[in-house]
C-alpha cells in the first residue's frame, strides 16, 4: 500500500457493525442523489484511516449497488495502527477519503463453477462474487476456515446466500491438529472451475502446493498480508537500479517498492500484496526472499515482485 496515495471521494460512514470478534463492517455511502463509482467482484478501495495512513479494503456488497461502499476492517494489533484506528475510533457519520476502486482479484465472469476458498477476514472479496452469482447459471462451492465462531463474519448473510451443500464453515479453535485438509475439494481439477482463494499467506501458500496440477490461469489469490510489516528474521539491504543508476537503501518493515517511490522512481503496482503481478521486475544480481503468489520456481532467479519480496543478502540489481 502506498500511503502516499490522496483517496478522491468523501464518504459518510452511515452504519458501522460489529460483525464478529475485533472485525466490524462499515457503509460508506455517497451524497444524495451520487452514483458512486461502479466496481466489480473481488475490488478494493484504498481508506484513509483515523490514524491517517492510507490502507486496502475489499468491497463484500453487490457491485451492482452504486449508493454505497460496505468494508469490513479487522483489528490488527500488530499492525502499523489503521486498522486499530478504524475499529475503534470510525464512527457513524464520520466523512472518510476514500479511493475509487480497484480490482487486482478479477473473477472470470465465463466460468461455469466455482471453488471460493477463505480464511478469516479473506471472506471480504469472496462475498461480493458470491452475492454477484446469485440468480446466475453457475456452480459454486465455498470453504471458510476461521478459529471460532465468534470471530466469524457474515455467517447470516452467507445462508441466506448459499445451501448446506454449497458452504463448509470451518473453526479449528487455534488447534494445528484441527485445521481442515483441503485436498479432497482440490485433488481433482473439476472441467471449467475457477479457484479463488483469500486468506492469511499460510492458507494461500497450501492451496498453492495442492494446486500445482491446476491450470495456473484457474486459480487465483488475492493476500491480506500487509508486505510492509517486519518479519522476525527481516534486515536492511541496499538495491541497485540499473536504468535510473540509483541505490536505494530498503529498511526493515518497508517494501523496495516504497523506496522506490520514495526515490521518484515510477513503478506499476496494484494488489502490493504480492498476488496479481503488476511488478514484476527483472531481477539482474543477487539472491532474493521471495514472498509473492504469482513467480513460478524457475522464474524466480530472473523476476521479484517487488511490493512484498526482500533480499536474502545485503544487495540486489534491478532493472529499474
Amino acid at each position: 500500500m502506498n500511503d502516499n496515495t490522496e483517496p478522491a471521494l468523501m464518504l459518510r460512514i452511515e452504519r458501522a457493525a460489529l460483525v464478529a470478534d475485533g472485525i466490524r463492517s462499515f457503509d460508506l455511502v455517497s451524497p444524495p442523489g451520487q452514483l458512486l463509482p461502479a466496481f466489480t467482484p473481488g475490488a478494493h478501495i484504498r481508506v484513509r484511516t483515523p490514524a491517517g495512513g492510507v490502507r486496502k479494503y475489499s468491497l463484500c456488497n453487490h457491485p451492482d449497488e452504486r449508493n454505497r461502499y460496505v468494508i469490513a476492517v479487522k483489528r490488527d494489533a500488530s499492525g502499523r495502527g489503521g486498522s486499530i484506528s478504524m475499529v475503534d475510533s470510525a464512527a457513524e457519520g464520520d466523512v472518510v477519503a476514500v479511493s475509487e476502486p480497484e480490482n487486482a482479484f478479477r473473477m472470470s465472469r465465463g466460468a461455469r463453477s466455482y471453488l471460493f476458498i477463505a480464511g478469516g477476514i479473506g471472506i471480504t472479496p469472496i462475498l461480493s462474487m458470491i452475492r454477484s452469482l446469485q440468480g446466475l447459471d453457475a456452480k459454486w462451492q465455498l470453504v471458510y476456515l476461521t478459529r471460532s465462531r465468534a470471530m466469524t463474519p457474515f455467517v447470516e448473510e452467507l445462508k441466506e446466500l448459499g445451501t448446506g451443500n454449497q458452504i463448509r464453515i470451518h473453526h479449528d479453535e487455534g488447534d494445528p491438529g484441527r485445521v481442515l485438509d483441503l485436498w479432497p475439494w482440490l485433488e481433482k481439477p473439476q472441467t471449467e472451475q475457477h479457484v479463488y482463494c483469500c486468506g492469511p499467506r499460510p492458507l494461500m501458500d497450501a492451496v498453492k502446493d495442492m494446486s500445482g496440477h491446476w491450470n495456473a490461469g484457474r486459480v487465483h489469490f488475492e493476500s491480506f498480508t500487509d508486505g510492509s510489516v517486519a518479519r522476525k528474521n527481516d534486515h536492511p539491504f541496499t538495491v541497485h537500479l540499473s536504468r535510473s543508476g540509483k541505490t536505494l537503501q530498503v529498511a526493515v518493515g518497508q517494501s523496495i517498492l516504497e523506496a522506490a517511490r520514495g526515490a521518484g522512481v515510477k513503478v506499476a503496482a496494484s494488489c502490493e500484496s504480492g498476488t496479481c503481478g503488476t511488478c514484476r521486475t527483472r531481477l539482474l544480481s543477487g539472491q532474493a526472499d521471495h514472498r509473492d503468489m504469482v513467480l513460478m520456481p524457475e522464474e524466480q532467479t530472473s523476476q521479484i515482485m517487488v511490493c512484498v519480496s526482500r533480499a536474502q543478502g545485503g544487495e540486489l540489481t534491478l532493472d529499474l
